[in-house]
């Protein structure tokens, strides 16, 4: 994510902090120094919210490690103001699997407040509820508090939060996925706009978590549908057979020709007939604006798109095309290059078979559309 901060790594997973989070732990201590105008006060809040947002990244780790437990990797974990988000490959199909990965986090929250109590009973650290306040009271047992606030609210049935996966988790058992997204997203939705109005009245960052909830039970819908649309399809259905190629030693100059002369803009590039990588538009530039237009395309293309079989299934391969950021990727059948797919191209698929499903023609075989690349 743009703006991040890299903290490390934890069990081989990439953690990121936001800017946007280090504002908020300014204002907060602001805050806490106007409320109180203590210093220690002030900066025993700031540590407090760090340590929340410590168990936030442990919540996210929980749901990484039962996804890879189901073969599923985790990109990283980034720390956000209105919480945390891990980047998972993909989301597993299988109700029960999603079930557990969606359960995986707020058990972690669970646990935390068991050890907490523990450690306070242990010690006889307990403050009367009375006296908690904002800064004041027992830090360990406003920790175990809000943890149990986490679980609460992450559970509530506002997909793609965790409560909403575990209700679409449930759906898919009796009703399949697609129809299961579509109810647990209106059930978010609806969730959502409840949090800006309550947001309204009472904290801004409701508002955002509304917003980001909205936005992301309505992408939800539209990735799941175009699963759906994919199934069974090949490769071979969404290519495009009609492509310019590059050679191994043409030069930069060479591929701005082919890139002003059609609507193409990302090139495979052939050494013997064999793709070796692709030459894409934005590295072009790239090159072009370091004064290297005189350089093999070789220098300035991407071996980070392998190639793909015709027979490869669609959905999977769509899959594998986002996790590596691969808007383009060569197509060969027997060693040899027949086709480009594209993110773009797979998306004009979609349009054309719901058009002509709509028009009641969905028995007839994909066609071929003409090369239209990112």
């Amino acid at each position: 994510m743009k703006w991040s901060l890299k903290l490390g790594k934890l069990l081989g997973i990439d953690v990121y902090l936001h800017f946007t989070f280090l504002l908020l732990l300014a204002f907060l201590g602001v805050y806490y120094w106007r409320a109180t105008h203590d210093v220690g006060a002030a900066l025993s809040g700031v540590a407090f919210v760090v340590a929340l947002f410590g168990c936030v990244v442990l919540h996210e780790l929980g749901h990484a490690l039962m996804a890879r437990r189901y073969g599923i990797l985790t990109r990283d974990i980034t720390l956000l103001p209105i919480g945390g988000i891990a980047r998972l490959a993909r989301m597993p199909e299988k109700p029960m699997q999603e079930l557990w990965v969606a359960l995986a986090g707020p058990a972690v929250n669970v646990v935390i407040a068991i050890l907490l109590l523990v450690g306070l009973a242990v010690t006889g650290g307990f403050t009367p509820v009375e006296e908690l306040g904002v800064t004041g009271g027992s830090f360990w047992q406003r920790l175990m508090g809000l943890n149990l606030v986490l679980v609460a609210f992450n559970l509530l049935p506002a997909f793609p939060m965790d409560g909403g996966r575990v209700l679409r988790a449930l759906l898919a058992m009796r009703l399949g996925r697609r129809r299961a997204t579509v109810i647990a997203a209106k059930v978010g939705q609806g969730m959502a706009i409840l949090f800006c109005i309550v947001g309204f009245y009472y904290s801004p960052f409701l508002i955002f978590i509304g917003i980001f909830v909205y936005l992301g039970a309505q992408a939800e819908v539209g990735l799941v549908e175009m699963q759906s649309a994919l199934s069974g399809l090949r490769v071979r259905d969404a290519m495009m057979t009609r492509f310019r190629t590059l050679a191994a030693g043409d030069t930069l100059a060479k591929a701005v020709d082919e890139l002003l002369a059609g609507s193409q803009q990302d090139f495979p590039v052939l050494d013997q007939d064999k793709p070796i990588g692709i030459l894409r538009r934005n590295d072009l530039v790239k090159a072009l604006s370091e004064g290297r237009c005189d350089d093999a395309v070789t220098a300035g293309m991407s071996r980070e798109c392998e190639t793909v079989d015709e027979t490869a299934l669609l959905k999977n391969v769509l899959e594998s095309m986002r996790e590596r950021q691969c808007a383009t990727m060569a197509v060969v059948a027997d060693g040899r290059m027949v086709g480009l797919l594209t993110l773009e191209n797979i998306s004009e698929m979609i349009m054309v078979n719901a058009a002509m499903h709509h028009q009641g023609a969905a028995h007839l075989p994909p066609p071929k559309l003409s090369p239209q690349i990112l």
